[in-house]
């Protein structure tokens, strides 16, 4: 069947490929190309929108100074009718970063919305605009569609501009998505970055490096740095001035395989996990425009609504996990913990009262892939499984409760998405071919890196009962390859307005499809 999108999408992207032109590249990140008078705000790296809905939006940007951030919206890229939000502050203590939730939005419409920011110490001078645009979910079922992956800058594979940059970026926008979901790992704060990395080929890649990209992350600005890097990227800030972001974390905005039971090495002066953790949580919220209560500022799980059609569950694997460790115990909770009670009773309660065709669960790890804590030994359990394929244990555990409960509820159309592994795959989960069968059969989805070190594939652990569908990954003996291997991977999501039928395409950077299939809704009987 034929995706089409209607003309005024493609229309808006003339629009943004002017309007966003006005940004380059200079010591401090982006910087408007005309400039009138030195003492004027800078906008440094771009702006963002997020966690978008049928009437709402996060809005974000950043500058060089205190200033007060001007956000204002529009139906119309020419702005004859615009609505100014309320002045919010950019200050020190937030990075100079400002983001604030646009509501009142109109569903179904391109919004193209525009930034300025006015000094504190003059309100008479601004900064020059810059301008984005979203399109806000639907009401009626209209076509969708999106990518997802995860792992940016990973492994030491910085921005090499002679090559393109973040190529992955700029294959994803052509795709015109609703939203790009990031699976995690945004950044790599433990991954120090190289001027130059010799290539088996015998050629060069070279790395734009900063100070921040020079070391492991440990404070709060070098925290920051981390995502001020990925704004160097014209890949990176075409996409994200384009189209929202949907991110959730994983372990390396802190560092690799973080629990309360890591012990940082030699590379850190800071022995604590919980201040890197606390640091790196102020650094990911403060540049990553993501809703966000009052209650909990620094909640990552949350439910995405987008339209009769698409209900997102981000969900989050980090924050509330217990120790890594053997992953063996018999009974959920403590130090078997993973989503943990709270968030788990809260996925259970979206899933059961959303009305939505799909239940797409945004994981930032995959459920039956093995991921080792330490590799190189093979000890302990970074992730779910526990290489038993008996009855769920340890992690597991949490699992199987949430399965049962979805088949007990009658809860159809839930399709799993994550990245991590570094690799991409199809995995169909059917209960017959598993140790514990109190499930519905479901597919999930891995895809990744966008631009990171490529590895894989991992070994399978059968509780669940996942066949492998398709998989793409180095051949042995090339493990651990660059973005110059073209080993690296998006998913590609689309959904029919009159029909619900979901087409998940598997794709690498240079666009081939890889692996593609169509998945008809089931209905409550």
């Amino acid at each position: 069947m034929a995706f089409k999108f209607s003309e005024n999408r493609l229309s808006r992207r003339h629009f943004l490929r002017v309007s966003t032109a006005a940004g380059v590249i200079g010591a401090a990140g982006v910087a408007p190309r005309i400039s009138y008078a030195a003492q004027r705000p800078t906008i440094t790296h771009g702006l963002q929108s997020g966690d978008i809905g049928a009437d709402r939006g996060v809005l974000w940007s950043r500058t060089d100074r205190p200033a007060q951030a001007i956000f204002e919206w529009s139906t119309s890229d020419s702005f004859k009718e615009v609505t100014r939000l309320p002045k919010i502050a950019a200050l020190p203590e937030s990075d100079f970063t400002a983001k604030i939730l646009a509501t009142g939005l109109p569903s179904d419409q391109d919004i193209f919305y525009r930034v300025r920011f006015q000094d504190l110490s003059d309100v008479h001078v601004e900064s020059e605009p810059l301008t984005g645009h979203f399109r806000t979910a639907p009401a009626t079922r209209r076509n969708v569609s999106f990518v997802w992956s995860g792992d940016t800058a990973g492994q030491g594979w910085g921005i090499d501009e002679a090559r393109g940059g973040m190529k992955g970026y700029a294959t994803m926008l052509k795709h015109d998505p609703d939203f790009f979901l990031h699976s995690g790992d945004n950044v790599y704060a433990d991954g120090v970055m190289e001027a130059e990395v010799k290539l088996a080929d015998g050629t060069v890649w070279k790395n734009l490096v900063t100070p921040e990209k020079s070391k492991v992350a440990e404070t709060l600005d070098e925290f920051r740095g981390q995502y001020k890097y990925n704004f160097l990227d014209k890949n990176v800030r075409d996409l994200y001035a384009q189209v929202p972001v949907l991110t959730q974390w994983d372990d390396h905005e802190v560092t690799n395989n973080w629990s309360d039971s890591k012990q940082l090495g030699d590379a850190y002066k800071e022995k604590s996990i919980a201040t890197l953790t606390a640091r790196a949580a102020k650094a990911f919220h403060e540049y990553m425009p993501i809703a966000t209560s009052l209650d909990e500022p620094q909640r990552v799980y949350r439910k995405i609504a987008y339209g009769p059609h698409l209900d997102v569950f981000m969900i989050d694997m980090r924050s509330y996990r217990g120790p890594n460790g053997d992953n063996l115990e018999t009974s959920a909770g403590g130090t078997a913990a993973f989503l943990g009670t709270e968030q788990l009773a809260w996925l259970k309660r979206e899933l059961l009262t959303s009305k939505a065709t799909w239940k797409v669960i945004a994981a930032d790890m995959p459920l039956s892939l093995l991921v080792w804590n330490n590799a190189a030994d093979k000890k302990g359990f970074e992730a779910i499984a526990n290489n038993e394929p008996g009855k769920p244990l340890g992690r597991e555990l949490e699992f199987a409760d949430l399965l049962r409960f979805m088949k007990a509820a009658g809860i159809k159309n839930t399709v799993w998405l994550t990245a991590d592994v570094h690799y991409t795959a199809a995995h169909y989960y059917d209960p017959n071919k598993a140790a514990f069968q109190e499930f519905e059969p479901f597919w999930e989805f891995v895809s990744g890196p966008i631009h990171a070190g490529t590895y894989g594939p991992n070994d399978i652990d059968m509780t669940f009962g996942p066949e492998v569908k398709f998989v793409k990954a180095p051949e042995p003996g090339q493990e651990k390859v660059g973005p110059a291997a073209g080993l690296q991977f998006f998913g590609h999501v689309k959904i029919v307005g009159d029909s619900g039928v979901m087409t998940v395409t598997l794709r690498d950077t240079a666009d081939t499809a890889l692996w593609s299939i169509d998945l008809t809704p089931q209905h409550a009987v």
